[in-house]
């Protein structure tokens, strides 16, 4: 659980930044070079290779060279892991939601009489 716990904090933070989560959004169209996935930022090349690796070491994307063109392309199914924890949540929080509403239910009925 541990080492699930470590992965999860890492996609998260992979998922932390606007430009990041906008490198995700046009990859989710297919295949692109860095430099095409750099042309609408304004920043310098190595901060935007960061924003890459922070990707991959999130096991978002993974790149490839040929040459000396690297395309990155994004990993099916990366997101899986964050979507079940998620989930697990939302059927924890409303287990409780039923539970509260079916106590405070007890009490109204308790106030009727």
């Amino acid at each position: 659980m541990a080492n699930q716990s470590g992965d999860l904090d890492t996609l998260f933070q992979s998922l932390a930044d606007p430009t990041r989560r906008a490198i995700l959004a046009r990859l989710a169209h297919g295949p692109a070079t860095v430099t095409d996935l750099a042309r609408p930022f304004d920043m310098a090349l190595p901060s935007f290779l960061q924003h890459l690796r922070k990707l991959e070491d999130g096991g978002l994307i993974e790149t490839t060279k040929t040459g000396r063109v690297r395309t990155c392309t994004l990993i099916t199914g990366a997101l899986a892991p964050a979507r079940d924890w998620m989930t697990e949540q939302r059927l924890l929080w409303e287990g409780r939601h039923d539970r509260l509403e079916a106590y405070l239910a007890t009490l109204t009925k308790g106030d009727d009489r």
